[in-house]
């Protein structure tokens, strides 16, 4: 009788072990779900075109970047291991932070780089000089009123989306040698060169 009520026992503390995993594996998977969903579908920039934004920025070791939507991360490593400023990525999805975290510590610039999984639309830019965007053209206007907060003089650098309303400085298009197509990258500069909007015929 003592052996069935031992082996009844050790069932229950198992079965409540069980629980208990199942229970952490649940929190740990709802913790890695993205507060919100992403408005873009990831789709990585071409080293080369990485670059090519970066020179046309004309990214230096004093600048602050920051990387909105960052993906996996190779901006802001790019910035940080070829041209020695200070980079940081944010990104919504967990996925996609671990990853850029991962690249940064392959790259061995932990120092200069980081990834931090939160909201572009939350973000205080003031202390940027540089930022760096892969967004949609309608996402890049919402971003305004963040970006007219930046310092005179800051650079804002789009892989191939205008910010409609907002006169660019330069626009390029640059082949990638990765994929054999045509990107445009567009440079604006803080402060932004609002466009005047044409009169109705009414008027």
């Amino acid at each position: 009788m003592k052996r069935f009520v031992w082996v009844v026992a050790a069932a229950v503390a198992m079965m409540a072990c069980s629980v208990l995993a199942a229970d952490k594996t649940a929190a740990v998977q709802e913790e890695k779900k993205p507060k919100r969903t992403a408005d873009v579908v990831y789709v990585p920039t071409p080293h080369d075109v990485v670059e090519k934004m970066l020179e046309l920025a004309a990214v230096k070791k004093t600048d602050v970047l920051l990387d909105l939507g960052c993906g996996d991360g190779r901006i802001v490593v790019t910035a940080a291991k070829k041209f020695g400023c200070k980079a940081t990525g944010y990104d919504i999805d967990p996925v996609r932070v671990a990853e850029s975290q991962e690249n940064i510590k392959k790259a061995k610039v932990e120092k200069l780089a980081t990834v931090v999984e939160e909201d572009i639309f939350t973000l205080d830019l003031s202390k940027a000089n540089v930022v760096t965007l892969y967004l949609l053209p309608t996402l890049n206007v919402k971003l305004i009123p963040q970006l007219e907060k930046l310092k005179p003089g800051s650079r804002i650098v789009s892989h191939d989306f205008d910010m409609r309303g907002v006169k660019p400085d330069k626009v390029v298009t640059f082949t990638s040698k990765e994929d054999n197509i045509q990107h445009t990258i567009y440079l604006w500069t803080t402060p932004l060169k609002k466009e005047k909007k044409e009169a109705s015929a009414g008027e």
